[in-house]
């Protein structure tokens, strides 16, 4: 079945907004202003469910409108937040949350223990979003890992019993996001019996409302469009100053719009997609800058393992000399660095040490000459680009010319990422190749050896290569299930140079993201700590939240001359 992602993704791009509908206010709440907005283009966020949506605009939006036990700062470590402490059994398998009171949801309600368990217990039943961070079941159903069972002790007590040790537990908590149970209880559809006697679980309503408790809601939500969400006055973590009244978020519009609505001051924010000559545009718009990071984050071309040639490893080797990384990291994305391994260098658990490939043809044919098509020439290979990352095409060509060089003819395919989510979810619609961003969703380095390369992510867009190995797959959940950190980085150390000689993936650049925005009337937390030099790391989605940046409407005005 497809996606809903997808089958949206085929009218999108012929209805994204128009540059002058952009600029719109909207209708604020007493005492809100239209002009206090932070407005970015990443994409628009299709699922605002926290059972359903992942990637980065959906994260992007779910950090604003939910809250979660703990929340991830930006230097990459946690905090309390709803739970203002917990407590861990000696065997590491029951952990106790002592949660804040008087947490109100958007609607009133005050946020409680069985808020928690409910909003644990619909993502492990609906088993989408990132359920599957934190509970893992066998074939037949069986929790194996992960959370085993949550009971609300009383109104502000939670305890998680686990199926076995999880070293990273707490951090994982970032991606479950707590839904007020009476609200989505009362928008539940009938008329679905896919969850039984709760129906649709709420998921219709959920596609253009929010249940949260979050330091915004959802006042319009557009499918296909935008997300509209303003200031949510009650928020219990409380307001300073010029926080921003209204934050929205849309879909890419193209590099040319988004110079425009940079220079109308439109947009506050612009996507990190853009290509080299995008950036230098948006610095020469007066009041304007641009900021990059090395985020936890890696480009990657993705073999599909399972499909010829790419099923060969001589051949997957051969691609990995063929490549010529430094054009990819110099002449394409100047702030990129060549990724050492699957693993991003910043996130923790990285291993520095293992094997990394270089351009190199003599390598290439000698590994091509071990193969099974060695000999072969016109040898064909399928390639997927990402439509909404315009350089990517560089890298597609880059790849193509590299290949050429020892027989291989690669045939590029631009696809919008709705369609590479829909090829990704079987072995045969996979191409040999797809060029991906993929981002740790917490930050350690098991979120993403088991994003990646366990078993139970393929079928997704985040594991094309279908690599399926049951050794890799209990070496990852044995390093999972190891609480004490440093015996647990050594087995991620391990799985990493386990991956690299079995060569699924050309790791190409751990990503620089780089965004253009509003330096003179916004204050944007990410931007400062890049500018002063400090050490950055965050996780998919909180570099956009919103609750703590500023914004200053007059300053703006100042600017259009008004």
């Amino acid at each position: 079945m497809k996606s809903l992602k997808s089958m949206l993704y085929g009218v999108v791009l012929v209805v994204l907004l128009s540059v002058p509908a952009l600029g719109v206010a909207p209708v604020a709440a007493q005492g809100h202003n239209p002009d206090s907005i932070v407005r970015w283009c990443e994409d628009w966020p299709t699922y605002i469910d926290p059972a359903v949506g992942t990637d980065f605009s959906d994260s992007m939006a779910l950090a604003n409108l939910y809250d979660t036990l703990v929340f991830p700062n930006l230097d990459g470590s946690i905090r309390p937040h709803l739970a203002e402490s917990w407590d861990i059994s000696d065997d590491g398998l029951t952990y106790t949350f002592h949660l804040r009171k008087g947490v109100k949801f958007h609607n009133g309600d005050e946020l409680t223990a069985e808020d928690v368990v409910f909003s644990a217990e619909r993502l492990f039943t609906i088993g989408e979003g990132f359920a599957y961070l934190l509970q893992t079941k066998d074939k037949d159903g069986n929790i194996t890992a992960g959370i085993k069972s949550a009971k609300a002790l009383d109104d502000y007590t939670v305890e998680f019993t686990l199926a076995r040790p999880f070293g990273p537990f707490v951090p994982a908590l970032v991606r479950l996001y707590i839904l007020n149970k009476s609200q989505v209880l009362e928008h539940i559809d009938k008329s679905e019996t896919m969850y039984g006697e709760m129906g649709d679980y709420g998921k219709k309503w959920l596609l253009t409302n929010d249940a949260g408790s979050g330091p915004y809601m959802v006042k319009e939500m557009k499918m296909e469009e935008s997300l509209l969400a303003e200031k949510f006055d009650d928020y219990w973590g409380g307001w300073e100053e010029n926080a921003p009244d209204f934050f929205k978020e849309f879909a890419f519009p193209g590099e040319v719009a988004t110079r425009t609505l940079m220079k109308n001051r439109e947009l506050e924010i612009s996507s990190e997609t853009l290509p080299q000559e995008g950036y230098a545009a948006i610095r020469e718009i007066p009041g304007c800058n641009t900021v990059a990071y090395l985020a936890p984050h890696n480009l990657q071309i993705m073999l599909n393992t399972k499909k010829p040639p790419t099923d060969d490893i001589h051949f997957r080797k051969a691609l990995s000399w063929i490549m010529d990384y430094d054009a990819v990291n110099n002449d394409i994305w100047p702030n990129y660095v060549q990724s050492i391994g699957p693993v991003p260098q910043t996130l923790p658990g990285h291993n520095p040490n293992v094997f990394q490939y270089h351009y190199n043809p003599e390598k290439a044919k000698e590994e091509m000459a071990k193969s099974a098509y060695a000999g072969q020439t016109n040898i064909p290979f399928t390639l997927s680009w990402c439509a909404e990352v315009p350089d990517e095409e560089k890298v597609a060509l880059l790849f193509q010319a590299n290949a050429a060089e020892i027989g291989v003819n690669v045939e590029i395919f631009k696809k919008p990422f709705g369609a590479m989510i829909d090829d990704a979810q079987t072995v045969d619609t996979t191409p040999n190749g797809s060029i991906v961003y993929v981002a740790a969703h917490y930050n350690e380095a098991g979120s993403m050896l088991e994003t990646r390369y366990h078993s139970k992510s393929q079928g997704t867009w985040e594991q094309c290569e279908w690599l399926g190995m049951p050794d890799i797959d209990a070496a990852i959940e044995d390093a999972l299930a190891t609480v004490d950190r440093e015996e647990r980085f050594k087995k991620y150390a391990a799985i990493q140079e386990t991956l690299v000689e079995l060569a699924p993936t050309i790791w190409l650049a751990d990503q620089a993201q780089e965004f253009g925005y509003q330096e003179a009337y916004l204050m944007w937390p990410l931007a400062e700590r890049i500018k002063a030099g400090e050490p950055t790391s965050a996780v998919m989605g909180y570099s956009h939240y919103v609750h703590d940046m500023k914004v200053y409407p007059e300053k703006r005005a100042e600017l259009l001359g008004k």
